[in-house]
């Protein structure tokens, strides 16, 4: 068997990966689904932007606490607990298309956010676990993103199709069914190791796990760096389909060609990764966020739709790459018992900064072009490339690939804590 597919041979692996792939086409089919049925319930755009804010934002703010009293919790038991949580969640929602209240939508999408994000912060840090010992760390992750990048590629086209065919009530079921199935399958798996972590308060344990971040400077000042990196990542968002239809004046159907050209470009990336998982990481993580920055000032230039798509291709490949590079070296740096906590608060920053991101961005597109938005995001992440990579480097971080004997137990040899 090939070595990057080796991790499939452990089957708790295989059941991580297919949860999490369900997770994704979960997360899309959801959102999809809500916001059709908001903005056709209401009408409102601010009722729609609500909608994503709590998806979004919220989970940011809900999702380490969660991990960190779920940690303490047998793996298999905090998983399955999890998905039949969102099965229940979305039937909730389901009930809710025909007998429809706003707040209640809302608060039942953001306690969604949070489960999702929970079960992916858990999900990579038991994975982890069985992975370490094995060095097959990247190759567990590059499987990882593959599932999720595929799923990002095909998961709004899918969603959209269910949508349309069958109604936004029934896709809400079809998600429920889903994540149930889910749910029943780790509750009967075997082989999931236990996250190791402090017999502590859960309060406690979320407090160690920001004093843990703090004490280490190359793990904190790489938090601090795709902090920053995540909110100039998400500047376009907002402004992508003004810039097709005004800008390009290449319509709806550019706007998904758009789409579709970054998502394909992902799935690049995560392919690309499995080929070139042996670079250092601080390699692997240059090169894919400069292609990102790269992208964007392509796109701000781009005289045509079809160049535009070019740099967006690239771009999404760069964004598969960076993400599974970013998590591997999270993991790497981070002790065992840390390894949920930490991942939570990346998960966390996926999702606060990309809300300062979005204001800046609208705000930019609405003061001088959706060109210039693009020019800012792609100056803004090469900036961060730059001042990150320097900062890394006088840390003392390499990238490479740690001896098997610091795997389990990155505090083995613990970085001073400096200002950052």
């Amino acid at each position: 068997m090939p070595e990057v597919l080796r991790p499939l041979r452990l089957p708790g692996f295989r059941h991580l990966a297919a949860a999490h792939v369900v997770n994704e086409l979960g997360n899309w089919l959801g959102e999809i689904a809500l916001a059709i049925l908001v903005f056709d319930q209401t009408g409102s755009p601010l009722a729609t932007a609500a909608l994503f804010l709590a998806m979004q934002f919220l989970p940011a703010f809900l999702g380490p606490p969660l991990v960190a009293r779920l940690e303490a919790v047998r793996t298999r038991w905090s998983l399955s607990g999890i998905y039949a949580a969102e099965a229940a969640m979305f039937a909730g929602l389901a009930l809710l298309a025909s007998n429809f209240v706003l707040a209640i939508v809302v608060a039942l999408a953001a306690v969604d956010g949070a489960l999702a994000s929970a079960a992916r912060a858990l999900t990579r840090a038991s994975a982890g676990e069985m992975l370490f010992a094995r060095r097959l760390l990247r190759e567990g992750n590059a499987l990882l993103n593959m599932g999720f990048t595929a799923s990002a590629a095909a998961g709004p086209a899918i969603a959209g199709l269910v949508v349309a065919g069958a109604g936004a009530q029934t896709a809400l079921l079809v998600d429920a069914i889903s994540f149930l199935a889910v749910a029943m399958v780790l509750a009967t798996a075997r082989g999931l190791p236990q996250i190791e972590f402090e017999t502590s308060t859960w309060v406690e344990r979320l407090r160690d796990g920001f004093r843990y971040v703090r004490g280490r400077l190359v793990l904190r000042r790489l938090l601090y760096a795709q902090g920053a990196a995540f909110l100039f990542f998400a500047l376009v968002l907002p402004i992508e389909v003004v810039f097709v239809k005004e800008t390009l004046d290449a319509g709806d159907s550019g706007y998904g060609a758009l789409l579709a050209s970054w998502g394909s470009g992902m799935v690049v990336g995560s392919v690309l990764f499995v080929a070139v998982r042996r670079l250092s990481l601080r390699t692997l993580l240059a090169a894919s966020t400069l292609a990102v920055g790269c992208a964007y000032l392509g796109t701000a230039a781009a005289p045509s739709l079809l160049v535009a798509c070019l740099a967006s291709v690239v771009g999404g490949a760069g964004n598969g790459v960076q993400w599974v590079a970013l998590v591997s070296a999270v993991q790497e740096l981070t002790s065992s018992r840390f390894q949920a906590r930490v991942i939570a608060m990346l998960e966390s920053l996926a999702s606060a900064m990309p809300g300062l991101g979005f204001v800046i961005g609208g705000a930019v597109a609405a003061l001088l072009s959706p060109r210039a938005s693009y020019a800012v995001a792609g100056l803004g992440v090469i900036a961060v490339l730059a001042i990150g990579a320097i900062a890394l480097r006088r840390a003392g971080w390499s990238g490479e690939r740690p001896l098997e004997a610091a795997l389990p137990d990155a505090d083995a040899q613990p970085v001073p804590a400096e200002p950052a």
